[in-house]
């Protein structure tokens, strides 16, 4: 059996998507992005909560700001990607479940009033959502470098609040020279999927 999806898609989203690690000074416009979020939007998470906040930093003082944040080997692509998001979960997204889940608007209060469990939700929810926006970046045409090498509480006590946890920050632009690293290896079939 065969994958529906048009191998040249499965190519661009999946087998010769990699994580860039330079860029060309090609600008990402705010019309991308929106087309991008515009499409990665419907993906499923649970009860519809759609806890990923993105902030995107384009300014050189935003940059500046954010830089000192990075681990040492982050910061070059950082300094040069064309559009850097810091990809959050906002642990009171529960506010938006009656409007985001009509189908039971009582939600919020039935499965979300407690703090830690909304946490425990919104990260793993968010995390879904970034994993949608990678792949939504790379239907763009555009590459991502996703990295959690930063410090995590610094950069949410300059750019965020107490109520958003960063889970990754993704430099987005067009692939510059020697952009990705050789692919690494994957795990087999055999090596992943049980059958009980």
């Amino acid at each position: 059996m065969s994958l529906v999806l048009d191998p040249a898609a499965q190519d661009l989203l999946f087998r010769e998507a990699r994580t860039a690690n330079t860029f060309t000074d090609e600008p990402v416009s705010e019309e991308q992005v929106r087309a991008i979020y515009d499409l990665v939007k419907y993906g499923p998470t649970a009860f519809n909560q759609t806890p990923l906040r993105i902030t995107l930093v384009r300014s050189p003082e935003a940059r500046e700001r954010l830089l000192p944040h990075m681990a040492e080997g982050n910061r070059p692509k950082t300094a040069t990607a064309p559009l850097v998001a810091i990809l959050a979960a906002d642990n009171e997204f529960h506010e938006e479940l009656p409007a985001l889940f009509p189908a039971f608007p009582a939600a919020k209060d039935a499965f979300f009033a407690e703090r830690p469990v909304r946490e425990r939700s919104a990260a793993m929810n968010a995390a879904l959502q970034a994993a949608y926006f990678i792949v939504g970046v790379r239907a763009a045409g555009l590459a991502a470098g996703p990295m959690t090498g930063f410090d995590f509480e610094g950069v949410r006590k300059e750019f965020l609040d107490d109520d958003h946890t960063p889970l990754m920050i993704v430099n987005i632009g067009k692939p510059g020279p020697d952009a990705s690293y050789p692919r690494s290896p994957r795990l087999a079939y055999e090596d992943v999927v049980t059958t009980v």
